[in-house]
């Protein structure tokens, strides 16, 4: 595994406002054995409180607002969110990162679950673990100095160009172009679903740069927003993730220089499968803790609604439904944490992080369809967290891989998946 936080601690390789941060918030006399889970370390936990204070104080106060307004300040939150060293953990430290193991990663997206909406956790992982993990790896140090220090930094909003209107979970059938011209690529097509699309400040475009196999004609693209050309005609009026912005964008002619190639010019497709295991696994996690949260509140509601002069909560089939669901929770924690341990250590997790991806997606379903009901009629308006978490864990089943596609791929790991004649 990576070298863990506490031995930068010892060795002072940490940025000096981290090592306050940490020195202040890490829990005394807090054991390794007394961690929450076999792969958090005391370490993990100081910088998980420390986020919790960002989000009680800078964050859920404003959440209905931004609701309301179906949109966030997307640059003020990740500037102090950026500012507290929150959004590159697991990056290089030469670019403004910790240069932590993925887990970091993993720890912040589980506490990012307390924030009292999916859209802005959402919203968040786009900026830190899913448009930048490819540059960090593959791009030059020039790109990374343009792109990804101010990403990690908070001072510029990113997002990721992959879905199109017709090529959704198959990436394979995107249709937007990049041809080359002297020194510079000339971009044509659109992108929709785009998280971040409305405020961001550039985009990791995936387009098609050859005419070859759709596998292998494909590169990521670092492309500011502002370049002309680039239009934002829609932002999407969504059912869920109210307070993220969703954009449609269009490329007419927009030219961009051949420098901003992440990597090989090709390997896009491989490239952003590798994103695509990273994102699924920071998506399962942020969810977790929301589900323990809606679950917690249901027990409190159903503890004081009375039906038939009792506490609902003391109906078998109240009490035992919730007591299996925390246990599905649970289980899914379990493999979660397992394929990450396994990831950082350079295994190849796409069979489990397709796994965890698709029972994070269906679990979430569940889990708040039977919660809601038992709020009932208070769970059908929108003054209560279930409602709302009915409606935004509804996406988890569909972006980044629909469950469909998630069988599709752990079939292929089994061997039972049919040969294409």
């Amino acid at each position: 595994m990576a070298l863990r936080l506490s031995s930068l601690l010892r060795t002072g390789r940490l940025p000096g406002s981290l090592h306050r941060l940490l020195s202040l918030t890490a829990p005394a006399g807090q054991s390794a054995a007394q961690a929450v889970s076999f792969l958090y370390t005391p370490e993990h936990q100081a910088i998980r409180e420390s986020l919790r204070k960002i989000i009680d104080t800078e964050i859920n106060p404003y959440v209905d607002q931004w609701e309301k307004e179906e949109q966030f300040p997307a640059h003020h939150v990740f500037k102090i969110l950026g500012s507290a060293g929150m959004l590159g953990v697991s990056k290089p430290t030469e670019f403004g990162g910790m240069g932590l193991d993925f887990s970091y990663s993993i720890a912040i997206a589980e506490e990012l679950g307390n924030i009292n909406c999916g859209g802005i956790p959402m919203a968040i992982g786009v900026q830190s673990d899913m448009a930048t993990p490819a540059l960090a790896r593959f791009g030059s140090d020039e790109l990374k100095r343009q792109f990804l220090a101010p990403t990690i930094a908070g001072d510029v909003v990113a997002c990721l160009g992959v879905s199109e209107a017709g090529a959704g979970s198959d990436v394979a059938s995107i249709k937007t172009t990049a041809v080359k011209k002297g020194d510079d690529y000339i971009i044509n097509g659109s992108k929709m679903w785009i998280t971040n699309g409305c405020q961001a400040d550039w985009m990791c475009l995936l387009t098609n740069t050859s005419t070859g196999s759709s596998h292998k004609n494909k590169s990521l693209i670092c492309l500011p927003m502002k370049t002309p050309g680039v239009q934002v005609t829609k932002k999407i009026d969504k059912m869920g993730m109210k307070s993220s912005d969703t954009a449609q964008i269009f490329f007419e002619d927009v030219r961009v220089p051949s420098k901003n190639l992440i990597g090989e010019e090709g390997m896009g497709f491989i490239y952003q499968m590798l994103q695509f295991q990273e994102e699924r696994m920071w998506g399962v996690a942020n969810v977790l803790t929301t589900m323990e949260n809606i679950i917690q509140e249901t027990i409190d509601y159903t503890s004081q609604r009375k039906i038939f002069s009792q506490p609902l909560l003391n109906n078998q089939i109240v009490h035992y439904r919730l007591a299996e669901l925390i246990t599905e929770v649970e289980l899914l924690r379990s493999l979660l944490h397992r394929t990450v341990a396994l990831y950082i250590d350079g295994n190849d997790v796409t069979k489990l992080a397709s796994m965890a991806k698709l029972k994070a997606g269906r679990l979430a379903r569940e889990l708040s369809d039977s919660c809601l009901q038992f709020w009932g009629g208070m769970g059908f308006t929108n003054e209560v967290s279930v409602s709302r978490f009915y409606r935004d864990s509804r996406l988890l089943s569909i972006g980044a891989g629909a469950d469909e596609v998630m069988l599709s791929i752990i079939c292929k790991y089994m061997g039972t998946l049919p040969s294409k004649k």
